[in-house]
């Protein structure tokens, strides 16, 4: 099987949860990064949730991030260079939703790659040694190659 096929598969079985199913899988995947050792560090990147696409409901993780004082940066898509940057999100951030229907910050506030930490990725799938499948764009791809390796 494929990637295109995989992408297809895993998009139709996350649209067939309920919006109650989900965001109690949601609940469920932030209490699990607390058991993580990650929260020694400063600067998170976090994604965040595209209504449309069903996927999971990053708020509680970003509710987390606040809750420990992290300074917590959102991607910021640029289509003509099909790069990302990350953009500091603070409570009094203003966000606008994008053409792809993506929430993100009006303000340019770039955040370094290299100052990041912990950085949580959207996916549509995984296997057994941690690849990732994503929706093909690339973005993360580019991204990770610019953060420093321990991130």
């Amino acid at each position: 099987m494929n990637k295109k096929e995989l992408r297809g598969i895993y998009k139709e079985k996350r649209l067939a949860l309920s919006k109650k199913t989900r965001d109690k899988m949601s609940l469920q995947i932030a209490n699990q990064l607390l058991l993580l050792e990650i929260w020694q560090y400063h600067t998170y990147h976090l994604f965040l949730s595209i209504e449309k696409l069903c996927e999971i409901n990053t708020e509680y993780i970003l509710d987390i991030l606040y809750g420990k004082d992290k300074e917590v940066v959102v991607p910021k898509m640029d289509k003509a260079s099909k790069t990302l940057s990350s953009i500091l999100l603070t409570k009094d951030t203003q966000l606008i939703t994008n053409s792809w229907g993506i929430a993100e910050p009006e303000s340019n506030e770039v955040v370094d790659p290299e100052q990041i930490d912990v950085v949580f990725i959207p996916l549509l799938a995984y296997d057994s040694k941690g690849n990732r499948i994503g929706y093909g764009g690339g973005y993360y791809d580019r991204f990770l190659r610019e953060c420093r390796s321990q991130t």
